[in-house]
């Protein structure tokens, strides 16, 4: 079953490669989205794939890149748009 989840990720996530990190991890699993920093520190994620690569990808962004503590992260499902535009650092 195909799954589609928004993902802000707060704490010290920026200046860590925590968007090179999600973009490795979303591409081992094959999803779709994208990642980007926000203004006020937080990072933003969209991603999109099977249920279970989701799922694995989600304990890789809890637990973030070496140098990235991880404060809070808040998780939003969102309708699968079934796009195969691959996963993009924006």
């Amino acid at each position: 079953m195909r799954v589609s989840r928004r993902y802000l990720v707060e704490g010290r996530v920026q200046g860590v490669g925590f968007r090179f990190f999600a973009e490795a991890a979303a591409s081992r699993e094959g999803l779709n989205g994208w990642v980007k920093n926000l203004p006020d520190g937080r990072i933003e994620i969209l991603a999109e794939g099977e249920a279970e690569a989701v799922e694995r990808f989600e304990r890789n962004v809890r637990h973030g890149p070496p140098g990235a503590r991880i404060k809070d992260v808040e998780v939003e499902d969102m309708p699968p748009t079934g796009t195969g535009i691959g996963f993009l650092i924006k």
